[in-house]
């Protein structure tokens, strides 16, 4: 076929500029490795997501090229040259570095992915793809993903390589496969997790015939390996428009096999938001969540905000008022999250922050107007822990209702909340809430060694801290005495 700028001029000189002010940044790099290649007698282009990168003026230091040397000869190339080398993907064909270069006025870091020409499959059985190498770059760009991740820059020569006409769906913003989408996920079912993933992070459409094959074969994504669906389902929740992808997975029923309590949030009306199903308000508390966030994105928070709300399904009661009620559904959902996330092979911390975020959403709904007593705001302070500052922006973002008193009402009931911890902070530091004595002068007061005893009264010291705040010590060695002499 030939290449999208002799048949469409046009659509490349409209992304030229930005392409070629992007190579020209990066080419003190990728040229001397690239004339190292032909030096040894291959070939080097810059590839996928590198250009595409580059076409919408968005390339970063994460380079990816592809050769048609084996990862062996890569390494013998490499080595010499870069900063650093690693080999944890040379099973399947890559190569990582890290060059450090001076690229115009500022030292700059290059982290650098070089593959052989390859193609990929999977088995219907297997996990893994089975990894065959290429000879020609033609036959190594078909075999990509998306016709947007099918180009490539030949170097050092800049020649532009386009078989798929990336370049024309990359100015329409539509993903499409560069072969049949069927034969493309059938080779590695992930892809379709990506095509939502991309569409999430670039604000593409799904071409319908993309969207179809995902449909038909959404089975197939069940022999990925659980790592490889949780990191693409990380990369599509910490994109600018998740929602999007998330929408695409629950349409395709991707999501009943990866997250299946997403799509069952559709069949539940909310208690509070009659007018929206679970499914609508969850993906709205997302998106608002996101705007609280103030240091770039926060999987954590991302992953509380979407979740929050799974244990209503389960929960769902019909009461003889009419009313319809989720009672301790925060208690399930958060359950729920921790067995879902742990089977997606979340981190332990990752699963136990999420879960606790999930089963403390609802705790402020128990404020009202400020009734609660010092004591409550300190066991609120106490139960979130360093997770405060996201709960504060779960809780918020929690409020959909299209009732704009309400709303503000809300919002005024979480300011005065959030006031009162300030208070109580500058006061107590309340962040690290301890009892007044410590188990070695618990047993030393008490004149007894260490045992369950000790862990007993420690206890009882910290509900008395939370219950009346700091006390002098003598009023809390008072106080110790009292108790172990009832438990005598």
């Amino acid at each position: 076929m030939p290449n999208a700028n002799e048949e469409n001029p046009s659509a490349l000189s409209q992304v030229q500029r930005r392409a070629v002010s992007e190579l020209l940044r990066v080419s003190p790099v990728a040229d001397d490795l690239a004339r190292r290649f032909q030096e040894a007698g291959f070939s080097l282009a810059l590839v996928g997501g590198s250009v595409r990168d580059a076409l919408l003026g968005r390339l970063g230091n994460d380079l990816d090229f592809t050769t048609d040397a084996r990862p062996e000869d890569v390494l013998k190339i490499v080595r010499p040259w870069a900063d650093s080398v690693w080999e944890v993907g040379i099973a399947f064909g890559t190569v990582g570095c890290q060059k450090d270069a001076r690229v115009g006025d500022a030292d700059q870091r290059f982290q650098i992915e070089v593959t052989t020409y390859r193609s990929e499959a999977y088995d219907r059985t297997s996990r893994k793809p089975e990894v065959s190498y290429g000879d020609s770059i033609e036959e190594d760009l078909v075999r990509r993903d998306f016709t947007v991740n099918a180009m490539a820059v030949a170097l050092p020569e800049k020649d532009f390589i386009d078989p798929h006409g990336g370049l024309e769906d990359l100015a329409e913003r539509v993903l499409r496969t560069p072969g049949t989408p069927e034969e493309s996920f059938s080779d590695d079912p992930l892809r379709m997790m990506r095509a939502a993933r991309f569409a999430a992070q670039l604000d593409f459409e799904v071409a319908p015939d993309v969207v179809a094959a995902m449909k038909a074969m959404a089975e197939r994504i069940d022999i990925v390996s659980a790592e490889r669906v949780r990191d693409e389902l990380n990369k599509l929740l910490l994109s600018p428009s998740p929602a999007k992808g998330l929408a695409l997975l629950v349409d395709t029923g991707l999501a009943d096999r990866v997250l299946p309590e997403l799509p069952a949030l559709r069949l539940e009306s909310d208690e509070h938001h009659r007018h929206k199903d679970v499914y609508d308000h969850s993906l709205i508390v997302l998106e608002q969540a996101m705007a609280l966030e103030e240091d770039g994105p926060d999987l954590t928070l991302r992953l509380a905000a979407l979740l929050h709300d799974i244990g209503k399904p389960r929960t769902r009661r019909f009461e003889d008022d009419g009313r319809v009620s989720f009672h301790h559904h925060e208690v399930v959902g958060a359950k729920m999250a921790k067995k879902r996330m742990t089977e997606l092979k979340y981190s332990n911390e990752l699963v136990k922050d999420v879960s606790r975020l999930v089963e403390l959403h609802l705790r402020f709904h128990g404020y009202g107007t400020g009734e609660w007593t010092d004591s409550a705001v300190r066991r609120y302070v106490r139960d979130a822990g360093p997770l405060l500052d996201r709960l504060h922006k779960l809780t918020r973002s929690d409020c959909t209702t299209r009732n704009k008193r309400k709303a503000n009402a809300l919002s005024r009931a979480y300011n005065g909340l959030e006031e009162r911890i300030a208070r109580l902070q500058e006061q107590e530091e309340l962040d690290s809430i301890r009892p007044d004595l410590d188990g070695n002068e618990i047993m030393e007061i008490l004149d007894v060694r260490p045992g369950p005893v000790i862990g007993q009264a420690y206890k009882f010291l910290l509900e008395l801290r939370l219950e009346n705040g700091p006390m002098e010590r003598d009023a809390a060695i008072a106080a110790l005495k009292e108790w172990w002499a009832a438990q005598e």
